[in-house]
């Protein structure tokens, strides 16, 4: 029995090779604290599209070649957002300094031209910078949010105070960038009511970050 077996081995491996892998996986996410499994569709090109907690879906790389039987990704758990409500209503002025550190003042919408000279001034976002909204017909005086994660290059999550003008405190809000040439010139905030994203579009100035550019100089 056992050189039966030995010979018809090759047999097996070869058939086996024209076996066509699932179009379904079994995705899961790991963290230090939980396991969340899913179930991702193959795309036409052999991608699989990524819901990661949290997050918007983003679509990672597995192909037939390199993908394990289970395979495991590994991912950073993003917040859920949420929203705090402070002893006393803050504007998002007052929260952006309380947060980031920057001395600026003013209406949101002066604190770009009002960081020249005194902190760097980006146009990606970064981590703890505070991005700052144009003003407009909708935001008269402009808005400030402070970034707390880079998700990808095309969404960030920020915290922020009175985006909706009730005084409260907006964590881990996803902002997604819709400019065409993905210059963050553009963008769309994340709405608590409907659980998506806004239909508004939001100008963004850019983003300001602590490092004085006038220290940084003169070391």
């Amino acid at each position: 029995m056992i050189i039966l077996i030995r010979m018809f081995l090759p047999l097996i491996a070869m058939l086996l090779a024209f076996v066509p892998l699932s179009a379904r996986a079994n995705v899961r996410f790991i963290d230090n604290t939980a396991l969340v499994s899913i179930m991702a569709d193959r795309t036409a090109d052999g991608r699989f599209p990524i819901a990661a907690p949290g997050s918007i879906s983003r679509l990672v790389e597995l192909t037939e070649s390199s993908m394990p039987a289970l395979p495991t990704i590994a991912v950073a758990e993003l917040p859920q957002p949420s929203i705090e409500t402070p002893l006393r209503k803050l504007f998002c002025v007052e929260y952006a300094r309380i947060r980031s550190g920057l001395s600026v003042f003013g209406d949101a919408k002066f604190w770009w031209s009002r960081a020249r000279n005194l902190y760097v001034r980006m146009a990606a976002p970064a981590e703890d910078a505070v991005m700052v909204f144009s003003g407009s017909k909708r935001l008269k005086r402009g808005h400030v949010a402070v970034v707390t994660h880079i998700v990808s290059k095309r969404e960030i999550r920020v915290d922020q105070a009175n985006w909706q003008n009730h005084g409260e405190i907006d964590h881990a809000t996803p902002v997604l960038d819709v400019s065409a040439k993905n210059d963050w010139s553009k963008v769309r905030v994340w709405d608590m009511k409907s659980n998506g994203f806004g239909a508004h579009v939001y100008a963004i100035s850019g983003f300001i970050a602590k490092d004085l550019v006038r220290r940084a100089s003169n070391g």
